[in-house]
């Protein structure tokens, strides 16, 4: 199984940060957020990894190279300005290859095992989600979790934690560099029992101001990750 990090956006929320940085290259515990994720990809078996980008893109291709250095083959799919999530992996098919593929949002930060997506059987379904409990800055949640299947609506809501196994035909209909945002997509085809889940309660942050960044650093320094 083949991964992406989507590393394309923009981090407003996290200016003046990311004036000249790019989000996924901001540094928590010593080291870019994404490294955090492509080592762990890594260490769960995975061997290819694509990332887009768009705002500093250059800087991330700089920073990272062909992925030789974390044992991986990097390869990038640059957007002339971000395309939202679904936009960006439907550009990224083709590097993507046929089959079910892991993707990951460049701005969280988790232990959670990334060789547990890659034993992920679909059975025919168009996605696996990973949800997490509700962070402080967003209570109402995302989604449902019932008996492993995902519902827009349900008793207890979850927040997707950025994490999620997809088919390609997710993305099938999406012209070529068009702006598409995930959701819609995902809860057209909730509608149809197409996604399942699975709720996970490990470590999970998700970097989304640069107050949760700061501190996220200082936990992992005094913890010596």
């Amino acid at each position: 199984m083949k991964a992406m990090i989507l590393a394309a956006g923009r981090g407003v929320r996290m200016r003046p940060l990311t004036d000249t940085t790019p989000k996924s290259l901001l540094a928590v515990g010593g080291k870019p957020l994404i490294v955090w994720q492509l080592e762990k990809l890594a260490q769960a078996g995975f061997s290819e990894v694509v990332i887009n980008h768009a705002h500093l893109g250059h800087m991330i291709e700089a920073a990272l190279g062909d992925g030789s250095r974390f044992g991986i083959l990097i390869r990038y799919s640059p957007e002339r300005e971000a395309l939202e999530t679904a936009g960006g992996i439907a550009l990224a098919l083709p590097l993507l290859g046929a089959g079910p593929f892991l993707v990951i949002n460049a701005d969280i930060y988790s232990d959670y095992d990334f060789s547990a997506l890659a034993r992920v059987d679909l059975r025919g379904r168009l996605a696996h989600l990973v949800l997490v409990d509700n962070p402080p800055q967003h209570p109402r949640g995302d989604f449902a979790l019932e008996t492993e299947q995902v519902r827009e609506a349900g008793a207890q809501m979850l927040t997707f934690s950025g994490m999620g196994v997809y088919a390609p035909r997710l993305f099938g209909d999406i012209p070529h560099g068009a702006k598409l945002p995930l959701a819609p997509l995902l809860r057209k085809a909730m509608a149809s029992n197409q996604v399942s889940g699975e709720h996970y309660h490990g470590n999970w942050h998700d970097i989304g101001t640069a107050e949760r960044l700061h501190a996220l650093d200082a936990h992992l320094k005094g913890s010596g990750a």
